[in-house]
């Protein structure tokens, strides 16, 4: 299988570089898959699981949003957050996500509204893929 280029990069830091075989990418618009060769494309990137996948490796990084850019140099992935899945506290995202279930008890109705309830969805989303991931 052909590799491309692949840069995941957080305000933190440089979270991964290298060769791989394929990156899933959590779009606004719908997940999307890059392999080598793929389109050039710019899309931007909702709260979920980001899936870097080398030879028979499947690495799993939850992002919190950001850009994803594909050209002929691979894939730049600028995330607003990028925490590997291993490295993830379940203990405070479950609290951060009680958190704003609290706070869209008191929410008025509107756009804003909207869009709290669905970065919750995104969180929860991620949350059981977590615990599932955690069962095998």
């Amino acid at each position: 299988m052909a590799t491309f280029h692949f840069d995941l990069v957080s305000p933190e830091k440089l979270a991964f570089s290298g060769e791989v075989d394929q990156v899933d990418v959590p779009g606004v618009e719908g997940d999307f898959g890059v392999f080598a060769g793929h389109a050039p494309v710019v899309a931007l990137m909702r709260p979920g699981i980001l899936t870097i996948v080398t030879g028979s490796t499947r690495r799993k990084v939850i992002v919190l949003g950001g850009l994803a850019e594909v050209s002929e140099k691979g894939l730049t992935v600028l995330a607003d957050v990028a925490t590997s899945l291993e490295d993830v506290d379940r203990g405070a995202f479950a609290s951060q996500i009680g958190a704003m279930e609290d706070k869209l008890k008191n929410g008025e109705p509107g756009d804003e509204l909207d869009r709290e309830i669905e970065r919750l969805d995104h969180f929860k989303s991620i949350q059981t893929q977590i615990n599932s991931t955690a069962m095998h």
